[in-house]
């Protein structure tokens, strides 16, 4: 029998409900720590003191659904990517992981499990580490992103408040400024958007201060936003049927990024956000222009198996790539907002489909031999 193993973060259990949710939960179905709100500011924005340290890790019941997805073909050991991952590793010896891992500290985190895997030689899913570090660092993914023609918004690095003087004539205002090592809109909050230098050095400031790594800051597009889901390798790989992000659904009067706020305090089972639409309803011309430059990626930095890619249009309605994500989030609940499976759903691609398609393509890659489903796949419905 194929033994795979399952490397993953799992959140911390308990943690404080949000305090715009009575449940706890908000829709894109993790739950968070406390958020303390500025409720002076539009829609109240978070702001950059919020605990967001365990965002990008996955919940018990993402795993279970990973787990029971995988178990068709094979073994599933559960590895848990702690401190003792390389002892469990190498004591396992799977045939295959499967690595949805987003790491426990520094710049490149998420490359840590694929690293040990390759130390090891055990043939594993999704990106390699040098793709994994790179896209986690979004100032020099844009830098491949620029050397290969693909276009990306103009940016500059401030790694001190100086930097902004120094640098901010190179761009036009307005521009959005992130923290340059983080995922799962850690740092991502509205009120990044900034008009003018002033605002601009009082947030580079506060992000300096609360991430403790560089700001990215980029000119702030003022076109549609898209989500795009890739699956496959080489010529195979395929554009999943693309998600727009529908800003006419956020608080009146809140500025139109997917980010922090939109995510864990605004979208709650109690007022959901209808924030997705998929398939996007845009023109063929347009899907092509997005899917083409959704590829070019893809591959300029190396992606594998599966990936997720954020896309917005200038005032003149061209896609630029704002974002790479290849660990992208794969909540299995439809009434959650993921983007990936939602894409995969909209494709008739089931959950557990999605999952095993990620597994086979890593495997196929690999000369990893898989044996038959034993089960049926989970419906694109369900």
């Amino acid at each position: 029998m194929t033994r795979i193993g399952f490397a993953y973060n799992q959140k911390p259990e308990p943690v404080v409900a949000l305090r715009s949710s009575s449940s706890g939960t908000s829709r894109s179905g993790e739950k968070s720590s406390h958020l303390p709100l500025d409720s002076s500011a539009p829609g109240g924005l978070v702001t950059p003191g919020v605990d967001d340290e365990f965002a990008e890790w996955d919940s018990a019941e993402t795993i279970a659904a990973v787990e029971a997805a995988l178990a068709p073909f094979g073994e599933v050991i559960r590895l848990e990517a702690d401190e003792d991952f390389p002892e469990k590793l190498r004591a396992a010896r799977p045939d295959i992981v499967f690595n949805i891992a987003e790491g426990r500290h520094g710049p490149n985190r998420e490359a840590h499990v694929p690293a040990i895997c390759e130390f090891y030689g055990i043939p594993y899913t999704g990106s390699d580490p040098f793709t994994l570090s790179l896209c986690l660092d979004k100032a020099r993914t844009k830098d491949v992103l620029t050397a290969r023609g693909v276009r990306t918004p103009p940016f500059f690095v401030a790694a001190s408040v100086g930097d902004v003087a120094a640098k901010a004539g190179e761009l036009r205002f307005p521009v959005f400024a992130k923290p340059v090592h983080e995922g799962s809109s850690k740092g991502v909050f509205a009120s990044n958007f900034c008009r003018d230098v002033a605002e601009l050095e009082g947030r580079v400031r506060l992000l300096l201060e609360r991430y403790e790594q560089a700001v990215l800051v980029e000119e702030f597009l003022t076109g549609a936003e898209f989500t795009c889901g890739v699956l496959g390798n080489g010529a195979d790989a395929r554009v999943l049927p693309i998600v727009a992000i529908r800003f006419d659904s956020l608080p009146e009067g809140a500025v139109p990024v997917y980010g922090y706020e939109a995510k864990w305090v605004w979208d709650t089972p109690e007022k959901p956000l209808e924030i997705f639409e998929c398939p996007a309803a845009i023109s063929d011309e347009l899907r092509e222009k997005i899917e083409s430059v959704t590829l070019a990626a893809y591959h300029a930095v190396g992606c594998r198996d599966w990936t997720r890619l954020d896309v917005r249009l200038d005032a003149a309605g061209e896609p630029h790539v704002l974002e790479i994500n290849p660990l992208p989030g794969i909540l299995p609940d439809p009434k959650e907002n993921s983007c990936l499976p939602k894409a995969a759903r909209a494709a008739g691609i089931g959950y557990d489909e999605l999952i095993q398609a990620c597994l086979i393509a890593g495997a196929r890659r690999q000369g990893v031999r898989l044996p038959r489903r034993t089960r049926g796949r989970r419906s694109a419905a369900a």
